[in-house]
């Protein structure tokens, strides 16, 4: 069984109740427990977890590597601003799909620029809480080889 940390950055536990025409009312309790069970019918293991600290997630991505076979990443504004996180992943050579509520593209221009996507598998954005069902889904399936890594 493959195992995967669903991991979400700063704000993401004020779903539901921040901004919810952009997010959404989806609250990170309901989207963690999908994951959990899709994760189950899908044969995989699922660990969730969320930090609004740049450090903390970068501790999350390095205990990681020998733990998990892959991540499902929701950086949150990390994404357009660290470069500690593209580094994290970049040294622990884990798969990524990094994955937004929004479609960051088509907001403001700050946002348009991942400092993740380059070093991640795939980025799945603008489908609200199902982009970590697909996120979960295009992660195991190149677990499986059904896709190659950048």
């Amino acid at each position: 069984m493959a195992r995967v940390l669903v991991l979400n950055g700063p704000n993401l536990n004020l779903l539901g109740i921040r901004q919810p025409e952009v997010y959404g009312a989806t609250t990170l309790e309901m989207i963690d427990a999908a994951c959990h069970a899709h994760g189950e019918a899908s044969g995989l293991a699922i660990t969730c977890r969320q930090s609004n600290h740049e450090g903390v997630l970068v501790d999350a991505i390095h205990e990681a590597r020998g733990t998990q076979d892959g991540i499902v990443l929701n950086a949150g504004a990390y994404t357009h601003s660290s470069i500690a996180l593209r580094d994290a992943i970049s040294s622990v050579a884990l798969p990524v799909v990094e994955v937004h509520l929004s479609n960051i593209h088509a907001r403001e221009a700050f946002r348009h620029q991942s400092h993740i996507a380059p070093v991640a598998l795939g980025q799945i954005c603008g489908f609200g809480a199902q982009g970590y069902i697909l996120a979960l889904d295009a992660l195991a399936a190149h677990l499986d080889g059904g896709t190659s890594a950048p």
